[in-house]
């Protein structure tokens, strides 16, 4: 086995392995009733620890058998202190989660056994929805409200945060700035509309340049783009752009659906493996940093898997 240093990034290393659509995989594939589509509680409960290590163990798995690095994300991406609230959690609560949901993935690194890095994420969700935007903070007010969590995550062992599903632009200063602060790196994934525009109406050039710029010296190692098809925002990257460059990661949907869709929906669009995997590599020319690949709603083990392989037969020729 292989661990990584906690402040780590991947420079030479040809591709990177991520998980898929956790909430959606424990919902719709394990029949699991997720109040507030909250996954950390399950940390805390035998069978719920162990569900949470089948999760893990596929994308582990796959990393392995292509000889590529892999990060996983602690199932955290609900667990800041307004989620946690509406499950009864308070701040000890809280914190006892987030330790024993990053205890999981460093379960999982400590029998890989895989020739590259293993990187533990901190995943930080929005405050509020993600989808819909409501109480809007300014970057202040959002790296504060974020340092209660990323401060846990930072104590429990992450090696890098990753704010997820981040809709506008000043959240995701904010959890950039929290992250410098507890010492840890961050990477920050917007989340688009089927127009390639955040939930914010921004761009998403526009949203990394601009969070770049409030950062500075604390400005996330890379960025990608999560919760959204890749025909949603294709049209809208410019591979000569130094802003596409610095998108590093992709975690697609499964499902071709808006948000406003994929929130009515009551059985799983799981897409298709071969055709998702074929539009990553696709992406290649207009995304030359994307090095991290995995999935988010509506993806599995299954399209992961054949992502890897397709990214894999490209990269290497």
């Amino acid at each position: 086995m292989t661990t990584a240093p906690r402040h780590q990034h991947w420079t030479d290393t040809e591709f990177v392995v991520t998980d898929g659509g956790l909430e959606t995989w424990l919902v719709f594939l394990k029949g699991v009733d997720l109040p507030a589509f909250a996954a950390y509680p399950l940390a805390l409960t035998p069978d719920g620890r162990a569900l949470l290590t089948e999760y893990y163990e596929h994308y582990a798995a796959i990393a392995r058998d292509h000889g590529a690095d892999v990060v996983l994300e602690a199932p955290t991406w609900r667990a800041n202190p307004d989620w946690a609230a509406t499950l009864g959690h308070d701040g000890d609560s809280l914190a006892e989660h987030i330790a024993a949901a990053v205890e999981v993935v460093a379960d999982v690194r400590r029998g890989w056994g895989g020739a590259g890095s293993f990187l533990i994420g901190g995943t930080v969700g929005p405050r509020g929805d993600g989808y819909r935007l409501d109480g809007l903070m300014d970057i202040e007010t959002a790296r504060a409200y974020h340092s209660f969590q990323i401060g846990q995550l930072a104590t429990a062992g992450a090696d890098v945060v990753t704010g997820v599903t981040i809709g506008y632009m000043e959240e995701a200063a904010g959890i950039a700035l929290a992250a410098a602060a507890a010492g840890l790196p961050s990477v920050i994934s917007f989340t688009v509309e089927t127009d390639g525009r955040l939930p914010s109406g921004m761009t998403l050039a526009e949203a990394i340049e601009t969070t770049d710029a409030a950062t500075a010296s604390a400005a996330p190692l890379h960025y990608m783009v999560n919760c959204a098809h890749p025909t949603h925002f294709e049209g809208v990257l410019d591979g000569s752009a130094a802003w596409a460059a610095r998108i590093g990661g992709l975690r697609a949907n499964a499902s071709k659906l808006s948000h406003a869709e994929l929130d009515e929906m009551v059985e799983l669009d799981d897409g298709d493996p071969g055709e998702l995997a074929a539009s990553y590599v696709g992406l290649r020319a207009k995304l030359p940093g994307l090095k991290v690949i995995g999935g988010c709603c509506g993806t599995d083990e299954r399209h992961v898997a054949a992502i890897a392989a397709a990214w894999g037969a490209s990269v290497r020729g």
